[in-house]
Formats: structure tokens, C-alpha cells, sequence
């Protein structure tokens, strides 16, 4: 069958928009608690050693599974457009490396050593952050391509040469950048790639995205059952990333999107309340029931977390679906859209307020760092970050990858 006749054209996708807005205006205001003293713990995140789940810990889970709901919609608009399937790879290939990049850098500011290198830590993040902007800006609304490479190049350059000036470990040991763990943008990569290939070699096939979910819930069990311990060997080098965890979130999004594109986004909503409801109900309830063998860790990556943390995404995404795309209140998020159409900036914006903030070494008083103040404080903080996004998108400054 022809892939092109299958697909219609969707009605917008207002919710899936909206929902990504507002999972990364939690991702700003929980990423800014670490500023804060004397706030309630259910706000951050739950300790390594706790069995728990704060409202931190369920921000990443949800924007996993944003990004496997994104997918059917992405991808299928690719094949409309004659796209061919290594084209798509490609695609989906540099997109993740693209991701993997911004991860490791950010991983290695962790480790800087203010101490042997030659630029200050807060100018490294910047210049680094910038290097990300010039590489991998929206260039589509330039149309000048001679000076859009130039300074793509450019960008790719003060990347390179801020990779090569830097210096991480201790003054006793100084190293150069090394792996540590993938960052944020890297877990998320990794997830984006395994669930796009897996969309994309069985493209429209709802069984084969929930059996691909319930393998990697299952992988995510064995490993915190000790099944896997056998496998600990290759581990270090071969491995599916957060045991099994952050593509179960993605391809739960996957199946969700699947649901959303063949009927929600066609006007067909009987018994999506339904759907949704009862795969909340399941998903929780397999966390709740399971909790004894491995409890709820976001840190350990527990299957409770991922099923509990799906269950939740998937209760908002159809509050949101009545709220904005039958209801028609899209409106009512009119200010933190820009979140959801330019997430990546959104994202990166405060790498540089926080460098900046430091090398002022300006610190608000302890009054407004605390208790409910401080939490107004970073929600406000998260709504102007926001609103600077939404200022730069006027002005066509955007990431894509």
C-alpha cells in the first residue's frame, strides 16, 4: 500500500503543543528549586535513597512521552511529503546527535575546574550555549544560505575550540572532557532515536508499539529484579538507555500519538476519555501494586516511577485534549505557548542567566529564596523565560534539530 494515501491531513494539534508548554515551564521552574531553602520536599525531587515521588520527578517522564507523541505526527508529515526513508533516517540520526552533543557538553560543566582552565566557568557556559544557538538555529526563515552556513560553521568552530580549551577534574588531576553520564538532552536523544526507527520500520502498527513498550517496561523489571545481571559485563558499552525506562516513556507516547493522529486529530473523539482513562488506571495501578519490589525512584529509574509518571502524563494529555481541542481554550495558554513551539530555547535560556548571574555575583536575599516566596519567585522566573522565548520566536530566533 501506497504510504502516501493512508494519511489525511490532521486537524492542528492544539493539546500535544500546549502540553509540551507547560511541561517545560515545570522543567524551568523545577531546574531553578536548587536556588531555594525551605521548601516543602514534594515539590523537588524524591532522594536516591527515599521510596517516593515529588512533583521533579515527574517533569522529565512527561516530556519523554511528549517526545514518542510527537512522533507519528513528524514522521508521517515526512512521508506525505515524498520524503524518502534514508532521508528520514538521516534525519532522525543527526537530530540525535544533535542532542547527544548538548547533553555531553552540559554533563562536563558539572565537572569544570575553574582552577587550570583558561576561561571562567560562567564564560564557557555561555560561549558554549551560544555555540548551540549559531549550530543549530532555525534557518529556515533566513534566506540567505550563503550566510546561514557561515555561521552554522561558524558555531561548529567555537564549539570545537571550546571543547579543545577545556579543562575538567580536580587541580590535583586535571582532565580533559570525558563521559560521564548523558545529560538531559542525551537521555532524551537516545529515546527520540530508539522510538523514531522503531515508528518508522513499523510505521501505523498500534500492536507492535505497545508490544515495543511492554519490552522495555519488561527490560526496565528484569534489570531491577536482578535478571539481568548476567548481561552487567557489556553494560558499560551496550546498553538501552535508563535500563529500559526513558524509551518506555517515549513509546508510550508513541502509542498515545498513534490514538491521537488516526482519531483525535480527525475530529473522532468517542471514548477517548475511555482510552485514556483506563490505560491511567492500569499504568498506575501496575506502580502501585509492584511498588514493594522496587518502590517508586526516579534516581533508580524504577518501573513503579515510569508506570505511575505514563499513567499521569497520559491523564493530563486528556484533560488538556477536552480543555483546549473541544473546548477550544487554547487561549487560555496563550502566554506559555512559545514554551512548546521553541522548547529547545526555552531550555537553554537559563544556561546564560545563571552564568551571568554569576559572574555579577549577584544573589537575591535569603527572604525571597525561601518557603512559598520562593517558590512564586521561581515560577515567576520560569513564566519570563518563557516570555523571553516568546520574544526571540518574533524575532525568528529559534532552535531546531
Amino acid at each position: 500500500m501506497n504510504p502516501k494515501t493512508t494519511f489525511q491531513k490532521p486537524l492542528r494539534i492544539f493539546s500535544i503543543d500546549i502540553f509540551r508548554a507547560i511541561t517545560m515551564l515545570l522543567m524551568i521552574f523545577v531546574n531553578d528549586l536548587w536556588t531555594l531553602e525551605g521548601i516543602p520536599a514534594w515539590i523537588g525531587h524524591v532522594s536516591a535513597n527515599e521510596d517516593g515521588l515529588g512533583l521533579a520527578d515527574t517533569v522529565f517522564p512527561a516530556f519523554l512521552v511528549i517526545v514518542g507523541l510527537s512522533i507519528p505526527f513528524a514522521i508521517s508529515r515526512r512521508v506525505e511529503k515524498g520524503e524518502s526513508t534514508s532521508k528520514t533516517i538521516q534525519h532522525i540520526l543527526l537530530r540525535t546527535l544533535a542532542l547527544l552533543t548538548m547533553g555531553v557538553f552540559h554533563v562536563n560543566l558539572e565537572n569544570y575546574n575553574n582552577f587550570d582552565a583558561l576561561l571562567p566557568k560562567p564564560i564557557w557556559q555561555i560561549l558554549i550555549t551560544i555555540a548551540f544557538f549559531l549550530i543549530w538555529l532555525d534557518y529556515s526563515s533566513y534566506l540567505n544560505k550563503k550566510k546561514n552556513s557561515v555561521l552554522q560553521l561558524s558555531g561548529i568552530l567555537l564549539l570545537a575550540i571550546l571543547a579543545f580549551l577545556y579543562v575538567g577534574g580536580s587541580p590535583e588531576n586535571p582532565t580533559w572532557m570525558e563521559f560521564h553520564w548523558w545529560g538531559i538532552l542525551g537521555l532524551i536523544g537516545w529515546a527520540y532515536l530508539i522510538s523514531a526507527l522503531v515508528y518508522l520500520a513499523f510505521r501505523e502498527s498500534m500492536l507492535v508499539y505497545i508490544s515495543f513498550f511492554l519490552f522495555f517496561l519488561f527490560f526496565n523489571s528484569a534489570e531491577k529484579l536482578g535478571w539481568l545481571d548476567f548481561l552487567h559485563f557489556i553494560k558499560p558499552y551496550f546498553w538501552i538507555s535508563g535500563d529500559g525506562s526513558n524509551p518506555a516513556f517515549a513509546m508510550a507516547g508513541v502509542v498515545g500519538g498513534m490514538y491521537y493522529k488516526n482519531y483525535l486529530s480527525r475530529g473522532k473523539y468517542q471514548n477517548y476519555w475511555l482510552v485514556f482513562g483506563s490505560s491511567t488506571v492500569i499504568l498506575i495501578l501496575f506502580g502501585l501494586v509492584t511498588r514493594p519490589l522496587w518502590g517508586i525512584h526516579k534516581i533508580g529509574a524504577s518501573p513503579s516511577w515510569v508506570t505511575i509518571c505514563t499513567g499521569l502524563a497520559f491523564l493530563v494529555l486528556a484533560s488538556l485534549i477536552w480543555l483546549v481541542d473541544k473546548k477550544g481554550k487554547s487561549s487560555w495558554f496563550d502566554l506559555i505557548k512559545p514554551g512548546g513551539t521553541s522548547t529547545l530555547t526555552a531550555y537553554l535560556l537559563p544556561y546564560i542567566h545563571y552564568a551571568l548571574y554569576s559572574i555579577v555575583g549577584f544573589s537575591l536575599p535569603l527572604v525571597l529564596r525561601t518557603g512559598i516566596v520562593g517558590i512564586i519567585k521561581c515560577l515567576l522566573y520560569a513564566f519570563v523565560i518563557i516570555l523571553i522565548t516568546g520574544l526571540l520566536e518574533k524575532k525568528k530566533i529559534r532552535l531546531k534539530v
